[in-house]
């Protein structure tokens, strides 16, 4: 081969490849990275603090020229909203269709945003949002994702879906996933600690779960709820260990996720965490070292033993203050409640958990995660109805 023929040959290759990476890592259609230059980002930053940024780098397309980049968008419309009581400016930043994935189930339409919204504000009128992170990455051609983690606290002076008003205080954890294209939010998926509120409230939450199992008995479609279950093995094929193709944050996560989640190598969390690393749980409990961590894990993993676990997406931002990146996981764990864990006895109901977790991984390790999802929910599903027997107690009538 001629030195003419060979350098058109390395320049194909390098071109292919870089094709391929992104932000040092391999391309992958789960992974993606914002770069952190462009928006003020969180950090440490107070909301009073962050109102103080004069400017940003990011253009964004499409947006109102009140918002100086997708970080002050978030974190300026979740104020205007809720704190300010500003329910109007739903109807300038949400899409007509909107789509709300809570959970198990779906929210579809504006109107059902403003009507969750006013619900919300009528049982906890005093709910502050206090935005700790948004994780965000662009999405599709000219849209952007954030991955908004929010600390609340409210008291209970109305009544809810939960029950009677209490008049207690609570605080809790939310995480908001937001797919945005000129200014205005199309799809968002919304996980809550809902049981965490419940049992601030001194309420049971079991009782509280049949009763929403109950009022959602009809919600289900007509003909058929379930399609096959959902299992960590494909037939008789052993889950699939996933190695990282390369030393990037998010070959990182994909490797950990799969292998600790879907292949339950409980064992390696001494590999990916740090010695001290911190575990902030549903319903405030924090997890320190490797042994707290592989418990609830564990736990969590008893109650559905063959369920499958699935990364939706990983959102990656190198950290501006401090060391490292923050990540932010969406999930779905899928399968039967069929053994004895963290939800108690096995109803072998169907189960599906939606799930947003942060991370901040420094060094090749993680430091601190935040897990986020309904456990009201799950409790829920594991106290519905099936049709058939349904059908049997009206033929016993």
């Amino acid at each position: 081969m001629t030195n003419e023929k060979k350098k058109k040959v390395d320049n194909k290759r390098t071109s292919t490849n870089s094709t391929k990476k992104s932000n040092g890592g391999v391309k992958s259609h789960k992974v993606f990275y914002g770069d952190s230059s462009e928006v003020n980002s969180v950090g440490y930053n107070d909301y009073n603090d962050h109102l103080k940024n004069p400017n940003s780098s990011q253009n964004l397309k499409g947006f109102d020229d009140d918002y100086l980049d997708f970080v002050d968008f978030i974190l300026k419309i979740t104020h205007r909203i809720w704190e300010e009581k500003g329910i109007g400016v739903i109807y300038d930043t949400y899409h007509n269709n909107v789509i709300m994935h809570t959970g198990s189930q779906n929210i579809s339409g504006i109107q059902s945003v403003i009507s969750g919204t006013l619900q919300t504000l009528h049982a906890f009128p005093d709910r502050r949002l206090i935005g700790q992170n948004v994780i965000w990455s662009n999405y599709d051609k000219d849209g952007y994702l954030s991955s908004h983690r929010i600390l609340s606290t409210a008291t209970n002076l109305g009544d809810s879906s939960f029950g009677k008003a209490t008049g207690k205080k609570v605080n809790f954890r939310t995480t908001v996933e937001c797919a945005v294209h000129n200014n205005r939010i199309h799809e968002e998926w919304l996980v809550r600690d809902n049981l965490w509120i419940v049992k601030q409230l001194g309420l049971d939450p079991h009782e509280v779960a049949k009763k929403k199992a109950k009022a959602t008995k009809d919600n289900t479609p007509a003909l058929q709820e379930h399609f096959g279950i959902n299992e960590s093995m494909d037939g008789q094929f052993f889950p699939e260990k996933y190695k990282a193709k390369d030393s990037s944050v998010g070959e990182f996560m994909l490797e950990m996720l799969t292998n600790i989640n879907q292949c339950k190598l409980i064992n390696k969390v001494k590999d990916y965490y740090s010695d001290n690393a911190v575990v902030h749980f549903i319903c405030d409990k924090d997890l320190v070292g490797f042994k707290q961590i592989q418990g609830m894990l564990i736990s969590l993993y008893a109650s559905f033993p063959n369920a499958e676990y699935s990364i939706q997406r990983v959102n990656i931002n190198k950290r501006v203050q401090g060391d490292g990146h923050d990540v932010a996981v969406r999930w779905r764990l899928r399968g039967l409640h069929e053994g004895i864990g963290y939800f108690g006895k096995p109803s072998g109901k169907p189960v599906e958990i939606l799930g947003i977790n942060h991370y901040h991984v420094s060094e090749g390790k993680v430091v601190e995660e935040w897990v986020t999802f309904d456990g009201l929910d799950v409790l829920r599903q594991t106290y519905m109805e099936d049709e058939s027997s349904c059908d049997d107690s009206k033929e016993n009538e």
